[in-house]
């Protein structure tokens, strides 16, 4: 269970354990969703429409943009910024994932809510996105670049990267798009935390869980659902976001089409609204569905699965030395 719940056996696991599972499914799930990532953010920074109605549109749909991006780049492109991206996960997740488990435990020791109720999922759900997103939004910057760049690259290596930002742009620069990124973090991480506790809890009514392979199929099923419904009710402030992260990046974009300079989070919006009308703010919503769906199912999936792993270790371990001490 995702969460401190003080009627679960499967608690005694240690803190860092807690942390190295958040980061593991943090790792595994950026490996297996980056190409979905990689469209998400094309579409994203695109100012023409996404539609064939439009013959400056580089990008239509999302088999389109996948095989247009095949033919032109590669297919590494679509693990282009993979490693900032796993830096990112992996920080990520293990803060996440660490800070959320001791907001539940110290809602629960204060004595004045239910720790597993969907208000105190949402709230330490999106005080953890928050605390994560503070410590790991400079790879995030990095991350957004990388899987921006055309051909030729801008940036090389990581290392390049990095020094060049700081040269040109200064130390700021890292931390671009962070308003937004706060301002959409906290409601999506807590609905995501909050409705894949709701989820499981129906489903465990509607259809008990009959050993680890269908539990297993429940954590991915509730985590799905969620992310699903989280991304929709945030996906707006995520465009924002990555719109205002490749400020001074301009010209990296100029084999995509059109550019635009933003000076903050309302101009940016302005600007969509006025150019590319309200629909503007979900372009890459259907790519981006799909990657928060399998991203968040698996993400739980495997956070719950190392979870139980570390603790059926730890039970294994204990036996052992109980044995000796007899």
């Amino acid at each position: 269970m995702v969460g401190y719940d003080p009627g679960s056996d499967c608690r005694n696991i240690s803190k860092f354990e807690v942390a190295v599972a958040g980061s593991m499914s943090g790792l595994v799930t950026r490996a297996l969703i980056s190409p979905l990532d990689v469209i998400k953010i094309r579409f994203q920074l695109q100012i023409e429409h996404l539609s064939h109605s439009d013959p400056n549109a580089k990008y239509h749909g999302i088999l389109q943009a996948g095989r247009q991006i095949l033919q032109e780049e590669g297919p590494m492109a679509f693990w282009k910024g993979h490693i900032p991206a796993q830096l990112l996960s992996i920080g990520y997740g293990a803060v996440q994932f660490l800070s959320f488990e001791l907001l539940t435990e110290l809602v629960h020791r204060a004595h004045k809510y239910d720790a597993r109720e969907f208000s105190v999922h949402f709230v330490c759900g999106g005080l953890s996105a928050c605390m994560s997103s503070l410590a790991v939004h400079p790879v995030d910057v990095l991350r957004t670049r990388f899987a921006a760049q055309g051909e030729p690259k801008v940036y090389k290596t990581l290392r390049e990267a990095v020094v060049t930002m700081y040269r040109t742009e200064g130390p700021l620069v890292f931390y671009r798009g962070l308003n937004p990124t706060l301002i959409a973090i906290f409601p999506y991480a807590g609905f995501q935390f909050s409705f894949y506790s709701s989820f499981k809890h129906v489903y465990e009514w509607v259809m008990p869980t009959k050993g680890k392979k269908n539990g297993n199929f429940k954590n991915l099923l509730c985590g799905a659902g969620a992310g699903v419904i989280s991304k929709t009710l945030t996906y707006p402030l995520d465009l924002f976001k990555k719109r205002l992260q490749i400020r001074g990046f301009e010209q990296a974009r100029a084999t995509f089409g059109q550019v635009r300079s933003y000076t903050g989070l309302v101009d940016c919006a302005k600007q969509i609204l006025q150019e590319e009308g309200a629909q503007g703010f979900f372009k890459g919503l259907s790519p981006s569905l799909l990657k928060s769906a399998f991203s968040t199912g698996l993400m739980f999936f495997w956070y719950e699965l190392f979870c139980n792993l570390f603790h059926h270790l730890r039970r294994q371990t204990d036996s052992f030395q109980a044995g000796r001490a007899a």
